[in-house]
């Protein structure tokens, strides 16, 4: 069930984020869902058929035998991004 939802974002940043999103074939919603998605990824279990197909081949792609936190190399990089 989708639900509307509003947000008051500074004008530029809409602008850009409309033609980032034209650019991946995505509409603003997809990509702000998406991004929401992401973010609270810890709070829920995500089944792997919930997965798009292009994130289902790219699954288990990378190998390391260090273990990473997802959530803190996440944070790190959009803090380095945006400078918070």
């Amino acid at each position: 069930m989708n639900t509307k939802l509003t947000l008051t974002i500074e004008k530029k940043v809409i602008e850009t984020a409309k033609e980032y999103a034209k650019e991946k074939g995505q509409s603003l919603s997809e990509m702000v869902e998406n991004y929401f998605k992401l973010v609270t990824v810890k709070r829920r279990q995500i089944k792997p058929e919930q997965l798009s197909p292009r994130i289902q081949r790219l699954r288990g792609i990378i190998k390391t035998d260090k273990k990473l936190n997802d959530k803190q190399i996440l944070t790190e990089e959009l803090s380095k991004k945006y400078g918070i």
